[in-house]
């Protein structure tokens, strides 16, 4: 166990009746990063979660969390886990105040922190004496995120924290979790925005039908993709000959319901190959795009499907 992991899994099981959910996968998680969990669903990344956060035992497997060999995570281990769920159901007519000093009343007095010291954190002071239904979608948010730091967590698990934020309300919380990766806090990360998990990550598993299939930095990742550009347009309905067609020329074609991505080296050979075929078959490259490959060019390379499959 290296003195930098924050938690070490070593060959985690987890099965219900013939589904292998987690299927002896091993990783760690290195203090004061943010390391990101992707999977699509049905991957088994939220039976880890949940397990990783005292919610479900493993049938077998070794965990190690801030240097000590457990068995699963009890009382004390929770005592230094801050969680933000996927949503978070407030009680009708509670005050923020009155929210986090009830939260604060579930922790052990030694690590929880003043309601107006989170408040100040998560930039809510001057709604302090609001009811939490009267706050917008990003400062309900932003109240969540309070509720997960009220005991000073060593580590901290994020549940895809930006789902439903409008644009802006989603840079907020992006600052806010960078400020707290500076501040030292470990951060565990689930997302579907694959922006999201490229600008926050330092570090990456991909998870699949119950194992770890890829792992590395974001950077990492996209090199070893091993392609120079994306070419990328709408789908138009491409009927399936036309997409054989094209697949017969670029076999590592990635399908979505709205648009195709062709990987290529040189750039100039497939736009003149792509036109020729579009010419040929009537077909408009409508939205055609160039860019550089990103972490979903890597999931869908590794997955072959969408994070929402």
């Amino acid at each position: 166990m290296s003195r930098e992991n924050a938690v070490e899994v070593h060959n985690l099981k987890k099965s219900y009746d013939s589904l292998k959910a987690v299927d002896g996968i091993s990783f760690y998680v290195k203090k004061g990063q943010v390391f990101t969990l992707l999977g699509p669903n049905g991957a088994g990344k939220t039976t880890t979660i949940e397990i990783l956060q005292g919610l479900k035992t493993a049938d077998s497997g070794r965990l190690k969390f801030f240097g000590r060999e457990i068995e699963r995570i009890g009382r004390q281990e929770k005592e230094e886990i801050g969680v933000l769920l996927q949503r978070t159901n407030y009680i009708e007519k509670i005050k923020v105040r009155e929210m986090l000093e009830m939260f604060r009343s579930f922790y052990n007095k030694s690590r929880i922190l003043e309601a107006a010291d989170i408040l100040e954190r998560i930039e809510l002071q001057d709604k302090s004496d609001d009811y939490v239904e009267n706050l917008s979608g990003g400062q309900q948010q932003r109240l969540a995120i309070g509720l997960a730091l009220i005991n000073d967590p060593r580590i901290l698990f994020l549940d895809e924290p930006t789902t439903g934020l409008d644009p802006q309300a989603r840079r907020n919380l992006w600052d806010l979790i960078e400020d707290l990766k500076a501040e030292g806090k470990t951060i565990f990360l689930t997302t579907h925005y694959m922006d999201e998990a490229e600008k926050l990550s330092d570090y990456v598993y991909i998870m699949d039908r119950g194992r770890i299939i890829a792992s590395g930095s974001p950077e990492e990742l996209i090199e070893e993709l091993g392609q120079d550009n994306v070419v990328e347009f709408a789908h138009n309905g491409l009927s399936k000959t036309a997409l054989e067609e094209l697949k017969a020329s670029y076999p590592d074609l990635n399908l979505t319901e709205e648009s195709i991505s062709i990987y290529v080296t040189s750039l100039t050979e497939a736009l003149i190959r792509l036109t020729a075929w579009a010419e040929a078959g009537d077909f408009k490259l409508d939205n055609l795009k160039i860019r550089r490959p990103n972490l979903e060019d890597v999931f869908l390379e590794l997955t072959g499907r969408g994070l929402r499959d």
